[in-house]
Formats: structure tokens, sequence, C-alpha cells
């Protein structure tokens, strides 16, 4: 049995670990105009970390948690303002939420393959 539990437990960590590296999609601006963001998610035990970058600026990812394919973090802007991100990982994608000052967006983020 804890053999068994063992197992479980290392294969939900390998499917969780998975989700490092570097993630992009795009949101639709209230003006009409496609947004490109890229994630550079980094993933250890519970704990997220990485970058998020839009339009050339970088910031950093802030309280990220990842719990079972849940995820959830913050950015702040260069503007200083706070965006919550939740999400969901599936293996190949990721479905993103955005709260940008009460204005909600939704993403779903594709492996980025570096050639």
């Amino acid at each position: 049995m804890t053999t068994a539990l063992v197992c479980c437990f290392m294969i939900c960590l390998a499917v969780i670990a998975d989700l490092n590296g570097k993630w992009r999609g795009s949101v639709t601006a209230p003006d009409g105009s496609e947004v490109q963001i890229t994630y550079n998610f980094k993933v250890d035990g519970d704990k997220l970390t990485g970058t998020a970058e839009e339009s050339g600026h970088e910031v950093k990812i802030d309280s990220g948690v990842v719990k079972g394919n849940d995820l959830k973090f913050s950015v702040t802007n260069t503007e200083g303002i706070v965006i919550p991100h939740e999400g969901k990982y599936y293996g190949d994608s990721v479905s993103m939420n955005l709260n940008f000052q009460g204005t909600k967006f939704h993403t779903t983020l594709i492996r980025v393959v570096d050639k």
C-alpha cells in the first residue's frame, strides 16, 4: 500500500514538473488588438516562480502556487498594477484566466519549443 501511494505521489510530481518551461498565448485587449503573452514557469514542489513577458516587458511571477493541476500566481506590471492569474495545466496546454483591474481575460497557453 505504501509503495502504491509513493508511486502515485511521484507520478503527480512528474506531471507538475512538466509545467516547467516557456508557454505562450494571447488575449484580446478592449481595443480589439491581440496581445501576445509569454510565461517562463519554474516549479519547485508546490511553489511556482518564473517570469511573464508582454510587448518586450518582463516581470516576475509572485505568490505562485501549484496544487495538483491548478496554478495560481500574480504579476505586477510595469505600471505597478497587480494582475492575478488562475489556471489549469492539461499536459499540452494551460487554460489561464487573468483579472486586470476587474476585467477578466482568458487565454490558452501552448508550450514554446525552442529550435
